[in-house]
């Protein structure tokens, strides 16, 4: 009799755990990612997208992130029938203490000493773009997103970022017309 209560107790204590569990990831603010501003300019191989992101990450993503687990941005160019889309991967190296802002597709990196040069270089953030968004009619609405790419994550850390709330962090869409001349 005593053992069946004490089984029950457990169960009834494992459970209120776990739904505690679940009301603490359901807590978790996402932290903040906004696009402040966005435009296209001429390049030599065609255009270039100039940012200014505020990227504020949280918890979870500071904790991976100081322990050496890369954060991809991934940004998405709309405009008309094209879409690009650029990966800009932030990272820091703990044995050098430096972080990194790399551009996935050119290879390039810039490396900072603190973790807020880091994410203030996201205000000037540069991205090069195929040729035909050089040549975008005036008028033509030009839409950019930008979101945490959970699915580069290491594998270990998929699944949990699935779930957290705080691993679906996305800026709004950000759009403009492009100008004439």
């Amino acid at each position: 009799m005593h053992s069946s209560r004490r089984r029950t107790s457990a169960v009834l204590l494992a459970a209120v755990l776990a739904l505690a569990g679940c009301d603490a990831l359901r807590d978790q603010k996402p932290g903040s990612l906004e696009v402040r501003e966005a435009r296209l300019t001429p390049a030599a191989d065609g255009a270039e997208l100039v940012l200014d992101v505020d990227c504020r990450l949280n918890g979870p993503m500071s904790d991976a992130l100081e322990h050496g687990i890369p954060i991809t941005l991934r940004v998405d160019v709309r405009a008309d029938a094209l879409v690009d889309r650029r990966h800009v991967e932030l990272r820091y190296f703990p044995l050098t203490r430096r972080y990194q802002l790399r551009d996935v597709a050119t290879d390039s990196v810039r490396s900072f000493p603190a973790y807020e040069y880091l994410t203030d270089s996201l205000a000037a953030l540069r991205l090069p773009l195929p040729r035909s968004f050089a040549d975008l009619a005036p008028g033509t609405r030009v839409r950019v997103d930008v979101g945490i790419d959970r699915d580069l994550l290491p594998g270990p850390l998929r699944l949990p970022a699935f779930f957290e709330p705080a691993w679906h962090l996305r800026a709004p869409e950000y759009a403009w017309t492009v100008a004439a001349g």
